[in-house]
């Protein structure tokens, strides 16, 4: 049954070359698109909110987090706010 459903295929590429391909279902990123947000756009929007996401929880619920680490999570928040208009604690009701 799972192999009928429709997939859609996205290369992520990076500045220095490398590159990756992820294949997920098409009706699962319509699922989750907003508006009239084309399915990259979507699936870069939720690379970014996973990204602020892990990093949010690794230094607030994880181990210690030293300063290179609390710097990466403060510039995935920057990120995040740029893109999406609000911060990580606004888009997802989660403030400390």
């Amino acid at each position: 049954m799972s192999d009928d459903v429709e997939t859609i295929t996205f290369t992520i590429e990076s500045e220095n070359g490398d590159e990756d391909d992820v294949t997920l279902p098409a009706g699962l990123v319509e699922l989750v698109a907003e508006g009239g947000q084309s399915p990259t756009e979507t699936v870069g929007d939720i690379a970014l909110l996973s990204f602020a996401s892990r990093a949010h929880h690794i230094v607030h619920h994880g181990e210690e987090a030293d300063a290179e680490l609390e710097a990466q999570e403060a510039r995935v928040m920057d990120l995040f706010e740029e893109r999406f208009g609000v911060t990580f604690g606004e888009a997802t009701g989660h403030q400390h």
